[in-house]
């Protein structure tokens, strides 16, 4: 009998989170879906300074100690996306690409998503100069003219963060004035790197395989002028002009308000019974951290309340993770790195063996030599064969970039990892050791069904850095589809570290695919959108 929740949280951040951290701890059968990375938008704050009793902590810290938390109560996660729910009988379904999940009580907690400014250029140079993500891309505009869109609190602190990389930062505001407080603002105008452009839109972004141009219209004048770099550099455009809820699935259920926000009552409660709203994707006056771990108090409280109610499915125990001892200190892995592998990888039923050729510069196999070292003290489950560069045994086509990981199964290549899988990608990494090793994840049968008819080779190279929070999902829906059919080979590649592939390809935004070495795609892909375009090839 399939297992059913108590309540499904859809969405990882800061209210799905507590959500999760009440109900774990209450001993309610928990689990939380999150398409990205754990954390929703406030992981990729820099500095979070008005949450009561915390001084100063980064958004990522945060979300880091509040998933650890509810993680320790016993509560679920998964990494997919849900794509149909179905909430008005009294077993709720939710639908994502690789499966069902069942629950008696779900939880909207799925936050908001960046808008859009539609002018001429947006989404021809999206991925290629303009971004969303200051985080992710910021790197690849080092000593170059950057341009952040937006008066709030976002876009200065993501201008101020972005002055590490450029050498210029221009601030481009429709408002006569900041939007935010007044201190954040301050800090913007004392930081001699930024340029600040009020009463101003951007009306084009134009260029070549890059963007290269902006053109910035003075609302008071009503005067167009075109920017460009010295030498015609390629420049960035980090968006930041709000952002609007994701209820485009629950609008036929749901009842939402004029913008799509979802309406509760004090209760978090929506119009359907035992359907809870939280967070910033719920209609309210003030969105912030401590409102939104409020929200998330609040809807568990009102499940807790009615739990009894419920059915009892038994579940094993989850068995204790041991931390490795005191004595063999590692440097790359932290205590949750190490309960993931841990978990993941004693469920395989044998050792697995996974190939390291070495480059031939010895200098350049220090750091994934060190990942081998460590991970071994971790797991015995996993044995790495080290082999030269020059070895007869893996295919020299595939030798390009090392050092380099190959997952291979039934003497054939699955799975290249020319990255030490580490930050973003050390999950992405585990996912592929346990799927083909141990057991396949299961997708839904249209989507698998397309997988498998699939009849020509198909190389997907994934350009990726390990700070991308949005790298990884792209890299896991590639794995998914690789490991369901032979024609395709998958190869990740740090681009950080092959900076011959970015340039190659122009590579200034992340995750970025290349197929079949000609064709480039940037942007987060689900496994439909992925298949899609592979499909097309």
């Amino acid at each position: 009998m399939a297992k059913i929740y108590d309540a499904i949280i859809i969405g990882g951040g800061p209210a799905g989170l507590t959500s999760g951290i009440y109900g774990g701890r209450a001993k309610l059968n928990i689990l939380i879906i999150e398409k990205d990375e754990i954390g929703g938008q406030i992981s990729l704050t820099e500095e979070v300074a008005n949450y009561p009793g915390i001084f100063k902590i980064s958004g990522s810290q945060l979300i880091k100690n509040m998933r650890e938390q509810a993680k320790n109560f016993g509560v679920d996660f998964i990494k997919e996306k849900v794509i149909k729910v179905d909430l008005l009988n009294k077993i709720k379904k939710i639908t994502t690409e690789q499966g069902e999940y069942e629950g008696y009580n779900i939880i909207i907690a799925s936050g908001l998503i960046h808008k859009e400014l539609n002018f001429t250029g947006e989404r021809e140079y999206r991925g290629k100069g303009i971004s969303y993500c200051s985080i992710c891309d910021g790197e690849f505009f080092a000593d170059k003219d950057i341009f952040v869109v937006g008066a709030g609190y976002a876009a200065c602190e993501e201008a101020i963060f972005l002055t590490r990389y450029g050498k210029k930062v221009h601030l481009i505001a429709r408002e006569p004035e900041f939007t935010c407080a007044k201190t954040i603002g301050d800090k913007v105008f004392a930081n001699n790197k930024i340029e600040v452009l009020f009463n101003s839109e951007v009306v084009e972004v134009s260029g070549d395989k890059l963007a290269r141009k902006i053109k910035i219209k003075n609302n008071i004048s009503g005067e167009i002028k075109e920017y460009s770099s010295i030498n015609n550099e390629n420049i960035g455009v980090f968006i930041f002009v709000g952002q609007k809820p994701k209820t485009e699935i629950y609008k036929d259920q749901i009842k939402l308000d004029e913008d799509g926000y979802i309406l509760t009552d004090e209760l978090m409660k929506t119009n359907i019974e035992k359907v809870f709203a939280v967070g910033d994707i719920r209609k309210k006056s003030l969105k912030q951290v401590v409102t939104a771990v409020a929200d998330g108090a609040i809807a568990i409280n009102q499940v807790e309340e009615v739990s009894d109610e419920n059915p009892r499915i038994e579940t094993s125990q989850v068995e204790e993770v041991k931390i490795i001892e005191e004595d063999k200190k590692l440097n790359l892995f932290s205590e949750d790195m190490i309960k993931n592998i841990k978990e993941n990888l004693e469920k395989l039923s044998e050792k697995t063996e996974i190939i390291l050729v070495k480059s031939s510069i010895e200098e350049e196999n220090k750091n994934i030599l060190e990942f081998i070292n460590e991970f071994k003290q971790i797991t015995d489950k996993v044995q790495f064969n080290i082999l030269e560069s020059d070895n007869e045994v893996i295919d020299k086509k595939l030798l390009e970039r090392l050092p380099a990981f190959f997952l291979k199964k039934d003497n054939n290549i699955k799975i290249k990892y020319s990255i030490v899988p580490l930050g973003q990608e050390l999950e992405s990494f585990i996912d592929a050791i346990r799927e083909i090793y141990g057991e396949k994840i299961e997708v839904r049968e249209n989507l698998l069904n397309r997988i498998k008819k699939i009849d020509k080779k198909i190389n997907v190279k994934i350009g990726v850095s390990l700070k991308c929070t949005r790298c990884s999902q792209t890299v896991k829906v590639n794995q998914i589809i690789v490991n369901n059919n032979e024609n395709i080979s998958l190869e990740i590649i740090d681009v950080v570290t092959h900076k011959n592939f970015k340039t190659k390809y122009d590579i200034v935004g992340v995750p970025a695919m290349v197929i079949d070495d000609k064709n480039l795609y940037f942007g987060q892909m689900s496994l439909e959108e992925m298949i899609e375009i592979i499909e097309k090839q």
